[in-house]
């Protein structure tokens, strides 16, 4: 196996003290008495990335993430334990770190080339790409303490994405930026991938670690709680989250189907005017409100495209409870079906054919993606509401096909 990070034991403490003055009383103690508590970090874990491996890496705010990745990239030394890392990293660890603010963005361009171990001649070559990746135009040659924080994004990233890293680390860095360059981002990274560049992917959307990571890593006070295929890892996560418990399993059993239906263009279809809204969901409808178990659910939606095409297009409808328990939620990727994506209005059906869940209140999510969902390009929550009641027959959130067998 090539492997391209390898941690063991790895450990990182801080001393924390009350007071200042406390860290001088301890230097000059006579007694070596200590005046601070110990806070480990991360306390003691292991784990291996392959080359390749886009490893997604969760855990709440406090849990050693940003720790675990400025010791990788060499921001931070081990207090104890190995940790090896075999060719060039690139890392976006803080937006814009690394940068003058007084220097141009090109002179910054050189400026993190350099720091990042290439030589002069080596940027030079790729500087067109870079600013090409960029798209800020002009301001290529202005100080970049004048750049909004979307054109500090789109020079951090395209800088990191374009040295051809054997690492790239990316932490939480798509949370920047407008949907076109969030796709290009997403694109440039899938491409590296396929070349065989490993990936360490932070991002407190599960979802992304899912559609874009093959494995996952889940810390949790400076443990390694879980390691492992990134969607198994990502719903338990999730689920500790909701719940804070990590022994809660929550079942999820409703069939589907969706249909996509071929129409027209509408007279009254209207570009809107800001580039960058690409896509838009227009209209969701059920075939009523009121069910009982086991009735049809069908619901329309009608969403417009207002690029020429969008590569990977996919829409997905997620079924919650009013207080936002996610019980299920199918996309049109996972299920290969393919979506009219080209301008124009279009309408697709959403088909339960025969709806398990018990009594209660329900409501619906409809969002639009492209990226395999990594992409949001509009969402909308809580679209729709109904209700599902029933003369008494069974209990529980789901009626799940059964049999009762009587052995003696």
């Amino acid at each position: 196996m090539n492997e391209m990070i390898e941690v063991q034991d790895l450990v990182k403490s801080y001393k924390l003290y009350d007071k200042p003055m406390d860290r001088l009383k301890e230097a000059l103690s006579i007694s070596h008495k200590v005046y601070h508590k110990e806070f480990k970090a991360l306390n003691g874990i292991s784990f291996n990335v392959q080359k390749g491996d886009a490893l997604g890496i969760l855990g709440k705010n406090g849990s050693g993430k940003s720790t675990l990745l400025k010791l990788i990239t060499g921001v931070l030394s081990p207090t104890s334990g190995t940790l090896e890392v075999k060719g060039k990293i690139s890392a976006i660890l803080e937006l814009g770190a690394g940068f003058n603010p007084e220097y141009s963005g090109r002179e910054n361009v050189y400026l993190n080339g350099l720091m990042m171990g290439f030589s002069r001649e080596e940027i030079d070559d790729k500087m067109n790409d870079i600013i090409e990746f960029a798209d800020i135009g002009e301001f290529i040659e202005q100080p970049v303490k004048i750049y909004s924080s979307g054109m500090f994004a789109r020079l951090a990233f395209a800088v990191s994405i374009n040295v051809d890293p054997d690492i790239l680390i990316v932490d939480e860095a798509l949370a920047v930026g407008d949907v076109r360059f969030q796709t290009k981002c997403i694109d440039k990274m899938k491409e590296l991938k396929s070349r065989g560049t490993t990936i360490l992917f932070v991002s407190h959307a599960t979802e992304q670690v899912k559609r874009f990571c093959n494995k996952a890593i889940w810390l949790k006070d400076g443990n390694v709680q879980a390691l492992g295929e990134s969607s198994e890892i990502a719903d338990l996560y999730e689920d500790f989250m909701k719940y804070n418990n990590n022994d809660h399993v929550v079942e999820q059993v409703i069939t589907d189907e969706i249909k996509p239906l071929e129409v027209s263009q509408d007279e009254d279809f209207i570009k809107p005017e800001d580039p960058d809204l690409l896509a838009a969901i227009t209209k969701v409808e059920l075939n009523k409100n009121n069910f009982r178990t086991f009735d049809e659910l069908l619901v329309e939606i009608e969403y417009e495209i207002y690029a020429d095409i969008i590569e990977d297009l996919l829409l997905g409808v997620a079924i919650y409870t009013p207080d936002r328990e996610y019980i299920f939620g199918p996309n049109t990727h996972l299920e290969k079906i393919d979506i009219p994506n080209k301008f124009g209005r279009h309408r697709l059906k959403y088909i339960v054919p025969s709806l398990p869940l018990l009594g209660g209140t329900f409501c619906l999510d409809v969002g639009i993606f492209n990226n395999e969902g990594i992409v949001c390009m509009h969402y909308k929550e809580n679209v729709v509401n109904f209700v599902i009641t029933n003369k008494y027959f069974s209990e529980g959130l789901v009626y799940m096909n059964h049999r009762w067998e009587v052995s003696k």
